[in-house]
């Protein structure tokens, strides 16, 4: 079995150019659902913007503009009203759904939109459990350049039909296979694997990173590398192996608004090995 390591995706970090632009970093969007789980939305799209990605905006209900608006000077914020507008416009190439979105209807619709405007997407929490009536309605829809990151109740909801009691290699590969995208199949060794037969296992992060809020922060990485450019296994592998590194650079005591603030030490070091 293969384990995560820099060699896996080292050459496909992003590299910063001298007359490069925001937009030649990428433009990640992050749905936000309702006011009293805001918190995850903002985790995944300042970490969307410390990872690499250009330029982010946050995309909510009308209602809760305020209170995403607030959250940092560097992130921009639009109304889902704007929708149509926004998904037509083809720098905005990656989104971010599920973190504290709520499950039902609304945030199953959102997907949909989302892959049939043909955008790169990181499928997360919410928008996982949305999927659980009719999972296949998710699998038929997604034609690539898309990953799931699922912990495993979420990945028992949505695939029903694997035993769930083979070993995770297994589980994440025919999840793969099922679905179309690439799986993160999240845990204390974090599974990734992909359609084709890709599987790597991730075991390079702490205990303490079991912590609120740490799944949203690694759906931000994975998305921010995304919008970069990078191709969907390496962005997975490098998400899932940089999470952990910022966790471990900050220590016993870690909270999720603290991995955002290691990632710029982490990345630096990457970027002085290539």
């Amino acid at each position: 079995m293969t384990y995560n390591s820099t060699e896996l995706w080292q050459e496909f970090l992003p590299k910063l150019k001298p007359d490069g632009n925001k937009y030649d970093r990428g433009f990640a969007l992050v749905f936000g659902g309702e006011a009293k789980k805001a918190g995850a939305a903002k985790l995944a799209a300042i970490s969307a913007l410390r990872s690499g990605a250009g330029l982010v905006s946050i995309v909510c209900d009308k209602k809760y503009l305020p209170i995403y608006a607030s959250t940092a000077l560097s992130l921009m914020t639009d109304t889902l009203d704007n929708l149509p507008e926004i998904l037509a416009d083809k720098r905005k190439s990656t989104i971010i759904i599920g973190m504290g979105l709520g499950v039902g209807k609304q945030t199953k619709k959102l997907v949909l939109v989302g892959l049939s405007a043909q955008k790169q997407m990181v499928i997360d929490a919410d928008a996982i459990t949305s999927f659980a009536d009719a999972p296949e309605e998710l699998f038929n829809n997604i034609k690539g350049l898309c990953i799931l990151t699922p912990h495993s109740g979420e990945f028992a909801k949505l695939f029903p039909m694997i035993n769930h009691h083979s070993l995770r290699t297994e589980q994440a590969l025919q999840a793969a296979k099922i679905s179309g995208a690439v799986i993160v199949l999240k845990g204390r060794e974090t599974v990734i694997a992909t359609p084709d037969g890709k599987c790597v296992i991730n075991n390079n992060a702490p205990a303490y990173l079991a912590t609120a809020g740490a799944g949203d922060v690694l759906a931000g990485i994975i998305g921010g590398l995304l919008a970069t450019g990078m191709p969907t296994f390496q962005a997975a592998c490098a998400g899932v192996y940089i999470h952990a590194e910022a966790a471990k650079s900050h220590g016993i005591g870690l909270i999720a608004e603290d991995l955002p603030q290691a990632l710029p030490e982490v990345l630096t070091k990457l970027a002085q090995k290539t």
